[in-house]
């Protein structure tokens, strides 16, 4: 393809965008100014979201810094008393009072994510109902935080165990679903009585300020929400740093989960981390290869690959595996390439160009490794953020993609023989995310569920999240569970009372 006819292309779907982002309800979703102590602060300096399918800027947001940070903080501690003492019915009032606008305004956040993030519209639709379905599911779980009555061990004497608001938190969320991952913390923290403190991604930004202006418009008070943009090592520094802020959240890489963990070590805070995944897909020859076949396309393809529960290595036992790749390479000609913003779209850009380039370094080194390479090349005329769906074939455990999460839209398939095999392969990683299993047989499927090392397992189906489940993972996938009852947790603390001498 000409250069002139690649520009051509690019145009057209900067005119896309454009023209949805001129068509917003709400035009204030797009001043990108930051949320500290109830007001609206444009800053100084400004930083550029751009569209990573064209690389077209899109919008301009506040550059906050560490005295911004110095500001929100306290901000939040001075609203910890009153928002604590509010009855948890009415803090799940404004809860479901945010959740409500932001479905009202679902057409124009999702505009937003897939803008700035690029996933498809569709994609970017289900995300503002699921994150909405967040704040739904704790505003009743703070009405549940129940403590407990421990029978006496000592004579006379009344044992009991009560929950209590932690205090200031701090949420700092990724780029691959900048609405609900904000959602799923903050529900929990101000349904547990804790001010929050919410950093996005600085690729994503928008969908962030936008959720803001509805939680202030909802009712959520000055200093109890905030939500701070800039750059991520100053904001988070500065949060690591202060001993107010009592508990941490982070959902994005290990590597830099680790840095946070030991950050925080200084001030001891509460720290939950949802970290990298490599999920295995095991998929066993007494299975129906169409079901196996739709289970990895959804498991491997969602958010364009770049999901931390994408199916990364995908395991096919040897007697189908021939007939699973040739049905497998089937279903991802298929899909798509685009703009997200395009209605027929399956896959959009990768939201940062490191990304793409890990993807290609995978396809690389498998290739040179021996794998057959896969690929309708859909994506290359599009812009250097696109990858194209790709399939590997004949992948090992020697290559690159079967050691790290690869993040895009890259399959590899490998062969195994047995079930004891494929199972300690699928546990030889230092991650412990997500798992998928598909087999017809009951027994084969409780085994695998015991003794796959993961915080999540799917059992013939690659749909399984949502707010009633503990999200969360093993080893060095992350500390601690989202969504669930066991979320509100995060940002609580037990406070055991024994009363004594009741016989006098």
């Amino acid at each position: 393809m000409s250069f002139q006819t690649a520009r051509h292309e690019t145009s057209h779907l900067v005119a896309i965008a454009r023209e949805r982002l001129q068509n917003l309800r709400r035009r204030d979703f797009v001043a990108g100014a930051a949320l500290i102590d109830g007001r609206w602060i444009a800053g100084e300096q400004r930083d550029v979201v751009v569209d990573p399918a064209t690389g077209e800027e899109v919008a301009e947001v506040a550059r906050c810094n560490a005295a911004d940070m110095e500001v929100a903080i306290a901000a939040a501690e001075r609203s910890f008393d009153a928002w604590r003492e509010l009855l948890p019915a009415r803090r799940g009032e404004l809860l479901r009072s945010w959740a409500s606008l932001m479905r009202h305004h679902l057409e124009d956040l999702a505009v937003l994510v897939t803008v700035e993030q690029g996933k498809p519209i569709a994609e970017a639709r289900y995300e503002i109902g699921y994150g909405a379905e967040f704040l739904e599911w704790f505003a009743a779980e703070g009405e549940r935080a129940y403590g407990e009555t421990i029978p006496s061990h000592k004579p006379a004497s009344l044992l009991h165990v009560r929950k209590q608001p932690i205090g200031v938190a701090a949420a700092i969320t990724p780029w691959n679903f900048p609405v609900a991952m904000i959602t799923r913390k903050a529900g929990a923290a101000l349904a547990a009585g804790c001010p929050i403190i919410a950093k996005p991604a600085p690729e994503t930004p928008l969908s962030a300020l936008a959720i803001a202006r509805l939680a202030a418009e909802a009712g959520v008070p000055p200093g109890v929400f905030q939500v701070l943009v800039g750059d991520p090592v100053a904001l988070s520094t500065s949060l690591l740093r202060d001993a107010r802020v009592r508990a941490l959240s982070f959902t994005g890489s290990t590597q830099v989960g680790r840095l946070l963990l030991e950050g925080s070590a200084e001030t001891v805070k509460k720290v939950s981390l949802e970290l990298g995944g490599h999920a295995p897909f095991l998929v066993f020859d007494d299975v129906d290869l169409k079901k196996a076949v739709n289970g990895a396309m959804a498991a491997k393809f969602a958010t364009s690959g770049q999901d931390c529960l994408a199916a990364n290595r995908i395991y096919v036992q040897r007697r189908i595996y021939d007939a699973f790749v040739e049905a497998f390479a089937t279903a991802m000609a298929r899909l798509k390439v685009g703009h997200g913003l395009e209605p027929a779209t399956d896959i959009g850009p990768m939201t940062k160009l490191s990304v793409a380039n890990k993807c290609r370094a995978h396809i690389d080194d498998a290739s040179a490794k021996g794998a057959r390479v896969i690929c309708a090349h859909q994506g290359d005329r599009l812009g250097p953020n696109f990858v194209s769906p790709t399939l590997l074939s004949g992948a090992t455990d020697a290559m690159l993609i079967a050691r790290e999460e690869t993040f895009g839209p890259v399959a590899a398939v490998l062969p195994f023989d047995s079930e004891d095999e494929v199972v300690a392969r699928a546990n030889a990683s230092e991650m412990g995310l997500a798992a998928y299993v598909y087999t017809d047989s009951l027994r084969r499927a409780l085994r695998l569920s015991e003794s796959i090392e993961c915080g999540m397992v799917g059992i013939n189906t690659a749909s399984f999240t949502g707010p009633p489940i503990p999200f969360g993972g093993w080893k060095q996938s992350g500390l601690g569970r989202e969504g669930s009852r066991h979320g509100i947790d995060e940002y609580m603390e037990h406070k055991y009372v024994c009363f004594g001498d009741l016989a006098a």
